[in-house]
């Protein structure tokens, strides 16, 4: 299943919020007591080797993501069976409009707009579950420009599975025009590379343009 299929084919995009401490900390947010989940609109996927479209007024975080594709439909899905319903995973890159995000929040308002703006989602293709010996015991890492990002190690929520497709982010800052985004994903102990996403980072001159209220 190429990254095509599932972009083309999924009903949506899950994701569990503040379920990396550190981010939670560097956000100066509450560390909540069980999981939440956003959804992020279809719309917003971008095959590898695109470029992620910088709105006007808009400074843009990204974080590194591991993403579930799931594989058939459940509900009330015990922790036992819940691995069952995973066809395989994808690299993905979860963008946010953080300034647009800070002023929402304070005012207590939905923040769907913030994670999807067309482009906001960067996706790899298709990783078979078969290929992943075990999701628990992976590397993620993400190169922009001179900078880099990078995750070790981390647990699944499998709990989640019925809800989230996407399930793990780490510490990212700020992208900008002219950026090289290069994200990777390995087994952590054989270092094998599973799957890579690239894509660019330009400046959307037209449509919309944030301007703080």
């Amino acid at each position: 299943m190429a990254a095509a299929s599932f972009v083309r084919n999924g009903k949506k995009i899950v994701a569990i919020g503040r379920n990396y401490i550190d981010h939670v900390k560097e956000l100066n947010n509450a560390i909540p007591k069980e999981p939440f989940f956003f959804l992020k609109p279809t719309t917003s996927y971008l095959l590898s080797g695109g470029n992620v479209e910088i709105p006007r007024g808009v400074v843009a975080h990204h974080e590194v993501e591991l993403g579930l594709v799931i594989g058939k439909t459940g509900r009330d899905i015990s922790q036992e069976n819940a691995e069952s319903y995973i066809a395989g995973y994808a690299l993905a890159v979860d963008m946010t409009a953080r300034n647009f995000q800070d002023e929402v929040k304070k005012k207590g308002l939905p923040w769907s707009t913030v994670k999807g703006f067309d482009t906001f989602t960067p996706v790899s293709s298709f990783i078979p579950k078969s290929e992943v010996a075990d999701p628990h015991n992976l590397n993620l890492w993400l190169k922009a420009s001179e900078a880099e990002w990078s995750n070790f190690r981390y647990d699944v929520p499998y709990p989640s599975f019925d809800r989230a497709r996407i399930v793990h982010h780490d510490i990212g800052g700020p992208l900008v025009p002219g950026d090289q985004v290069v994200c990777g994903l390995a087994d952590a102990t054989t270092k094998q590379e599973l799957v890579k996403l690239e894509f660019g980072v330009v400046a959307r001159n037209a449509g919309y343009l944030y301007q703080p209220q």
